[in-house]
């Protein structure tokens, strides 16, 4: 630890205001039990790391011993990195020193943690815990469970309707090497950024959400066959031609898709329309990858 840190850690600071003493950290990423954790900050240092003895001890090898600190400052609280190998991270910039805001997403190795520190942290600590269940906290797009909901109401309003609608089922290719090449880390930066640059891609009626692990859905309403393929054809060259960079390397990412649709005419389960687009993204896979099928 070099002096600067050294300093700001064991240096007692004023305690925080008292319209920011209410904050607190909440787990959002990975799921599992610790899923929606809070921790209440105080007016003592709270040190973040995997060693049994931190005041949040986080079980993963890419996690420091003792990793970060969040410190508390005369306007609120700040985070300290302490050296950590694998560093730490605010809205994905790497910092040393930082002032929290509100809303702040911390990184710590492969977990996440939201900052709370707003007028009401209890009520914005609920509505957290409500967008868990909607949203997949690692790429910030829609869920699996909330992906399923949408596409049954889409699918019973193209039928009501007579209005087409197309589904596209993706998937990162050779995902598993990216990941023993790069490291945890390094595939969750890769589902993060495809994730970023498709959901600022698509259409604002459209829904772009994680399906599970590297594969992802999108649901075009109103959307034919023919125009769905295009779409999707769109998509694969875009991630295709982006730099993904990790750790000072650049490296190549391919995504294959399959395509499946309804004319409106017919009723088609979710599931039936799901297992077609599926079919269509491993024949994809099958025939080298890096394509579209529909």
């Amino acid at each position: 630890m070099d002096d600067e840190t050294r300093i700001l850690v064991a240096t007692p600071k004023p305690a925080p205001t008292t319209s920011a003493r209410n904050a607190c950290l909440v787990h959002i990423y990975p799921s599992g039990p610790a899923l929606g954790s809070r921790y209440t900050l105080g007016e003592t240092p709270l040190i973040l790391g995997r060693d049994e003895n931190c005041d949040i001890c986080i079980n993963d090898d890419s996690v420091s011993r003792r990793h970060a600190c969040i410190q508390p400052m005369p306007t609120g609280y700040g985070v300290v990195d302490l050296q950590s190998t694998n560093g730490t991270f605010v809205n994905d910039a790497r910092v040393t020193l930082h002032q929290l805001r509100d809303g702040d997403y911390l990184r710590i190795g492969n977990g996440i943690y939201r900052f709370l520190a707003g007028g009401n942290v209890e009520a914005e600590y609920h509505e957290e815990i409500y967008k868990l269940t909607i949203i997949d906290a690692l790429t910030e797009v829609h869920n699996k469970r909330y992906f399923l909901e949408a596409l049954g109401r889409q699918l019973s309003l193209a039928t009501r309707y007579r209005r087409p609608l197309a589904l596209a089922m993706m998937d990162i290719d050779r995902f598993k090497a990216i990941n023993d090449e790069l490291g945890h880390l390094g595939g969750d930066y890769t589902l993060r950024e495809m994730a970023g640059r498709i959901k600022k891609a698509v259409r604002k009626d459209d829904l772009f959400a994680r399906y599970g692990g590297e594969e992802f859905a999108l649901v075009m309403p109103e959307t034919v066959r023919e125009d769905a393929i295009h779409v999707a054809e769109q998509l694969r060259r875009m991630v295709e031609k982006h730099p993904f960079q990790f750790g000072g390397r650049s490296f190549p990412v391919t995504i294959s898709l399959g395509v499946a649709a309804v004319t409106g005419e017919e009723w088609l389960a979710p599931s039936e329309l799901i297992r077609q687009a599926d079919e269509n993204l491993y024949q994809a896979k099958r025939q080298g990858r890096n394509r579209v099928i529909g």
